[in-house]
């Protein structure tokens, strides 16, 4: 039994009126409605974690095509992903209130088309020039597709199968974050960082990124339920759910704590541990006053920011290592 069941959701007719009023808004409000249909905070970050990694894991800290190819494939992958999503989605975006749903709702067979230029305009592109990507890409969208749509047994999607829609996503972040970079770099590492390092920050990040995910489930447990997808909140409740966010932080941490003090972990990678730690006291105190859609993409962005200032550090050639 859930300990805290949803509210009920509202009408879709009701969930749109806010976004059809933004986009009266004129350019301010496109722009934010286009936003909200690419996910572009999700873009953004998934975007800045794959150069990161990129550069902490193989050592490669200056521009090249082995840095911004799988970066531009990540940007067009998580496109495809988000937008593909928002059509998929069109019931539960609406009772959630999300911004732009009823614009999908109008335009969805346009929508598809335009993912699939995408996809198969970069993929033939990275393909050409990077053909070590292209089993990575075909992985990330042999999830992404029935995550999306009812393509498993059953006419099942894995958004609807317990616990394998927070897993999913955040293992398609894996392959973004870590197997494209690795990919374009041919699978050469840094000199201090083996592969137990590359199995660590990436127990690390997957257990980070799925707290995520179970907080933006808290904002969506109304049309989550309203479509029968089984999310932590739907199927155990608020309370619940906060304890699991709580165990995946708390369990992120220590692998990367545990990493580093057997000296798997080198310093520019363990300072990351406190990007869960901000995480924890924000996202608390976002759940104290009632979660919104606008607290989810805020920690998202946060997220991005931290990721944008680690570049900074680099391009400023400030020191990577332990200072004392």
């Amino acid at each position: 039994m859930s300990d805290s069941p949803p509210t009920s959701a509202p009408s879709p007719a009701e969930s749109s009126e806010a976004p059809t009023e933004v986009v009266r808004g004129g350019l301010p409000g496109l722009l934010a409605v286009s936003a909200s249909l690419v996910r572009l905070h999700i873009v953004a970050i998934a975007c800045l974690a794959t150069s990161v990694f990129g550069w902490a894991l193989t050592g490669d800290w200056g521009p090249g095509p082995w840095w911004w190819l799988p970066v531009a494939a990540c940007a067009a992958d998580w496109f495809v992903i988000n937008l593909m999503n928002r059509v998929a989605d069109l019931e539960e975006d609406a009772a959630n209130g999300i911004l732009g749903a009823d614009v999908a709702a109008r335009h969805p067979r346009a929508f598809s088309g335009l993912c699939w230029a995408v996809l198969l305009g970069s993929l033939l592109a990275t393909h050409l020039l990077m053909p070590a990507l292209t089993p990575w890409r075909l992985a990330c969208h042999a999830i992404g597709f029935p995550y999306n749509f009812r393509l498993l047994p059953g006419k099942r999607r894995f958004k609807e199968l317990y616990g394998c829609k927070n897993l999913a996503s955040g293992v398609i972040f894996l392959i973004t974050s870590f197997g494209y970079p690795i990919a374009a770099a041919g699978g050469v590492l840094a000199a201090d960082v083996s592969w137990v390092t590359v199995a660590a920050v990436a127990g690390f990040f997957l257990l980070f990124e799925l707290s995520y995910e179970v907080i933006y489930d808290l904002r969506d447990a109304p049309g989550d339920a309203l479509a029968e997808v089984k999310t932590f909140p739907v199927v155990h409740g608020q309370a619940t759910s906060l304890r699991i966010v709580n165990a995946l932080i708390a369990g992120s941490l220590l692998i990367l704590i545990g990493a580093y003090a057997a000296g798997k972990v080198p310093w520019r990678l363990f300072v990351m541990l406190l990007a869960p730690v901000l995480q924890f006291f924000l996202y608390r105190r976002a759940v104290a006053r009632g979660i919104t859609s606008a607290d989810c993409v805020a920690l998202t962005w946060l997220g991005a920011i931290q990721l944008a200032l680690y570049h900074v550090w680099v391009f400023a050639g400030l020191p990577l290592e332990r200072p004392f």
